[in-house]
């Protein structure tokens, strides 16, 4: 495990924020090209489950919800998606969920309902496991703005760690990753370290080494990510410090 793998949304060292996600829709302005397009359609498929959460908890029915939100996008993603919102552009979670709820309001005729796949561009979702964690979340009954916000956040972090397994995996340590990624949840000391180590074979300064370089990957990786929904670098510390306030 190695702690300089180059972030995967950056152009030079110089200039580290250049082409995240959100970036690149923004620069496309009304225009659809190729690679605004498909930064959008990522930027939707990893999070489009917190939107799921949200319709539901605006008391939506599992079956509503996820045709409100499959024609939602189907519509955000081929109209000019950037027409009529400016406050919000900054970040993309925020432009996401007031996009949502101008379509709640406005544009959601039930006399024109079109099921999911009704011959428009659409995302393939797992509604199954939506529901599934939707019913495990709701337990806590938060405000659906602030159930928008946790799930945003719990998706990030999903998605971080789904790319440090990938990481590990292509070096050749998927097994190390497996062992120390409870290292990543606060509250894992040294006892459990030395557990690990003899369930390796290692030493246990190599295993905390590697829990080091594991946790400052993670660090990297989880900056790189929030920075790929932001259009200015210097909102990422705030980013954090709001997603992570979801969870108090």
């Amino acid at each position: 495990m190695t702690s300089d793998h180059p972030s995967q949304s950056t152009s030079t060292p110089g200039d580290i924020f250049a082409t995240t996600h959100w970036t690149v829709v923004l620069a496309a302005g009304k225009r659809h090209t190729p690679q605004s397009d498909h930064a959008l359609e990522e930027l939707c498929r990893s999070y489009w489950f917190p939107l799921y959460a949200y319709v539901r908890r605006q008391g939506h029915a599992k079956a509503d919800a996820e045709d409100l939100v499959q024609a939602f996008f189907a519509s955000f993603l081929a109209k000019n998606y950037l027409e009529g919102l400016s406050a919000e552009r900054g970040r993309f979670r925020a432009f996401l969920l007031a996009s949502l709820k101008h379509f709640l309001a406005n544009e959601w005729d039930r006399s024109q309902r079109q099921k999911r796949g009704g011959g428009v561009q659409h995302l393939s979702l797992d509604w199954q496991t939506a529901d599934t964690k939707f019913q495990i979340a709701a337990t806590a009954e938060p405000s659906p703005d602030k159930a928008f916000d946790r799930e945003w956040a719990l998706a990030l972090l999903g998605k971080v760690i789904e790319r440090l397994q990938a990481e590990c995996e292509a070096d050749g340590k998927g097994r190390l990753f497996g062992e120390l990624k409870v290292f990543l949840v606060a509250g894992k000391g040294e006892t459990a370290q030395s557990e690990v180590a003899k369930s390796l074979g290692m030493e246990e300064g190599a295993v905390r080494v590697a829990v080091h370089r594991l946790r400052k990957r993670y660090r990297q990786l989880l900056r790189d990510e929030i920075a790929s929904t932001l259009s200015d670098p210097a909102m990422v510390d705030e980013e954090m410090r709001a997603l992570f306030g979801a969870f108090c």
